[in-house]
């Protein structure tokens, strides 16, 4: 009986020092950053970042950031950190990082920046697995993210009129408004197709009224005008045609999208109801 303890004893001592082999093996391995000074990571994350080595970045920035997370360089690092996940197509870690930074610093010089790589993250984060290998009309889908970025350009416009960044800021939410405005219209287009005339006439009137100076306007009227005679309210139907002609008496004078942004195979596109 002894024996069985003693092997028991034995056993239980053996799988406790393996297991302390093993946690100091995997400290040791995990800490190949012991010693390196603030210097030494700015500059090992400044050549992964030139070197579009985003998640060596990270790491780098990561450990910077959590050993030495007070000193001049810690607004950078963050602002650092927050690039390298944005360029990493990590958006979550990126929009976190982005908020952390102007919580943290928010009368910071380059605070701006901040503002803008939140934008961008939620300009891209519609980019999936169709729009990367398959030309594909992204405001077929849900717009939450686009309606999303234009609200966080539109806060940077607000807060920081004379930013750097506001030439580029105001072109892309030209090219959102377009995009919200084509969703719209899809949408209108959709409560034709199902015969719901009122909200189809309703839609159309939405981007008339807020999306006035965007390509999706004749096309919108040309949906009312349509829904209009449908349900039988001609003096409606006239007053729109009337805004139609006087305004577009050509047509409409530019294409509701880029010719290139267009749909693979529409037929297979529609079967699989991929616009609803």
């Amino acid at each position: 009986m002894p024996s069985f303890f003693h092997k028991l004893a034995f056993i239980l001592c053996l799988a406790l020092f393996l297991q302390a082999c093993s946690l100091f093996s995997n400290e040791t391995k995990g800490d190949e950053y012991v010693g390196w000074t603030v210097e030494q990571f700015i500059t090992a994350s400044k050549e992964q970042l030139e070197a579009e080595n985003y998640k060596k970045a990270i790491v780098l920035l990561e450990q910077l950031d959590s050993r030495y997370p007070f000193g001049t360089h810690s607004a950078q690092t963050q602002l650092d950190l927050t690039f390298a996940y944005y360029k990493n197509s990590d958006a979550e870690a990126a929009l976190a990082s982005a908020e952390r930074f102007i919580k943290t610093h928010p009368r910071h010089p380059d605070v701006d920046y901040a503002y803008y790589l939140k934008a961008l993250i939620n300009f891209n984060r519609e980019l999936g697995f169709i729009d990367r290998y398959i030309p594909s009309d992204a405001t077929q889908r849900d717009v939450l993210f686009t309606q999303t970025s234009y609200l966080n350009f539109e806060e940077l416009l607000r807060r920081f009129p004379d930013s750097k960044y506001v030439p580029d800021v105001k072109q892309r939410m030209i090219y959102l408004k377009n995009a919200l405005a084509r969703h719209e219209l899809h949408v209108a287009r959709f409560y034709m197709d199902r015969q719901a005339y009122v909200a189809a006439a309703n839609r159309a009137n939405y981007v008339i009224e807020h999306y006035e100076d965007t390509p999706a306007v004749p096309y919108a009227l040309e949906i009312q005008i349509k829904a209009y005679k449908i349900l039988g309210l001609q003096g409606l139907a006239d007053g729109s045609t009337e805004i139609y002609d006087y305004n577009y008496p050509d047509g409409p004078p530019l294409p509701e999208a880029d010719p290139s942004d267009v749909v693979v195979v529409p037929f297979i596109w529609k079967l699989f109801a991929f616009d609803r």
